[in-house]
């Protein structure tokens, strides 16, 4: 392809100091491929300010073409407001952040090569009522159950999301072996603490208590069940004698991997059933939370979910992605639609941040 300005920019302008310049003003990249002609160009952009989201545009079929732009706009909106709202405004912090991204690795290992390696497990015991739900001495660390663990994990992450690396993994204990996946805090030094790992924990135990409840309502009425991944702790020594902390959980299926909703209150792909789960958890809570940032895999009759987040009127619970009370009124009752599921399951109507009964 000829250059048609091959001594550079007429009004002098570079590569560099464009990308700086959207750096020093907060500004996230993206890029919408529409073919290969733009891949030395990339290259460079990524020297310069490190990896940031490259969208597939290609195809000649303008339905597909209009499916796929819109699919990248949504996309980057989300990943841009998680960005800033799970650590800040800083642009610099988030560029270096998709640095660390690129030496990853999607295929699974060779796990005849790697090393076993030995840990402790550690969980919550299940929740029985909504009392122990609001008590934050239930999360105490004294309560929680362990066990001993071997297991294998792959050198490199396979996946990095806002806040966290992902890594395949092997249960070494079970028999047959169990494929799992260990994940861990991009964050490093104090923010990347046991206590940020027992928060993990605990959303994941509200979670799935949660949702448990809300399948018992739902029995019966031909609704998809709604499920979390069971979370542990995971603790283990590193060559250095320091100890290491992960979560991990079970592998999810081969299949696509979506986020339904955020705690920003964007909801990327609606899907009834789980905005008429968050509207359960306020209601069944009375108010004091709502699980958000659902994500996972739809199945025929049931979603797999990891990750969600609490807003909680409790500011002092469930970490950075907490946005307490106002992000249940601002994010959650300004926002949600009652469908035909929240009224199926006879929740009480929510109105311009008012919950009263369905007629």
């Amino acid at each position: 392809m000829i250059d048609d300005y091959p001594k550079g920019d007429p009004y002098g302008l570079t590569a560099e100091n464009v990308l700086k310049k959207l750096q020093s003003k907060n500004i996230l990249y993206f890029f919408g491929r529409i073919n290969y002609t733009t891949e030395t160009m990339l290259l460079i952009f990524r020297g310069i300010i490190g990896e940031f989201p490259v969208f597939d545009l290609i195809g000649g079929d303008p339905i597909k073409l209009i499916e796929k732009f819109i699919k990248a706009t949504s996309t980057s909106i989300t990943y841009a407001v998680s960005m800033t709202s799970t650590i800040g405004s800083d642009s610099k912090y988030m560029y270096s952040l998709q640095r660390k991204k690129l030496d990853m690795n999607p295929n699974e290992p060779d796990w005849i090569i790697l090393p076993l390696q030995e840990g402790i497990v550690m969980w919550y015991p299940i929740l029985d009522t909504l009392k122990e739900l609001k008590d934050p001495n239930y999360f105490n660390k004294s309560n929680l159950f362990s066990r001993s663990f071997s297991f294998k994990i792959a050198s490199q992450p396979f996946s990095a999301g806002v806040e966290r690396y992902a890594y395949f993994a092997l249960d070494i204990g079970s028999c047959p072996a169990k494929k799992m996946v260990i994940k861990e805090f991009l964050h490093v030094g104090r923010n990347n603490s046991f206590e940020k790992y027992i928060e993990a924990i605990e959303i994941s135990t509200i979670a799935s208590f949660l949702s448990t409840e809300f399948n018992l309502i739902a029995k019966g009425k031909n609704l998809p069940k709604v499920k979390f991944l069971n979370v542990k702790l995971l603790r283990c020594g590193t060559i250095d004698f320091s100890t290491r902390y992960y979560t991990i959980e079970p592998k999810l299926h081969n299949m696509e991997y979506k986020r339904f909703n955020a705690n920003t209150g964007v909801i990327t792909e609606l899907r009834p059933i789980l905005e008429a789960f968050v509207h359960f958890t306020y209601e069944y809570t009375k108010g004091y939370l709502v699980v958000c940032d659902l994500q996972g895999i739809e199945l025929t009759n049931e979603f797999l979910l990891t990750d969600p987040a609490i807003h909680c009127i409790d500011s002092l619970r469930f970490g950075s992605t907490n946005f307490g009370k106002e992000g249940i009124n601002q994010l959650f009752l300004a926002n949600h639609k009652c469908n035909d599921i929240c009224k199926q399951l006879k929740l009480k109507h929510i109105n311009d941040g008012l919950s009263e009964d369905v007629a």
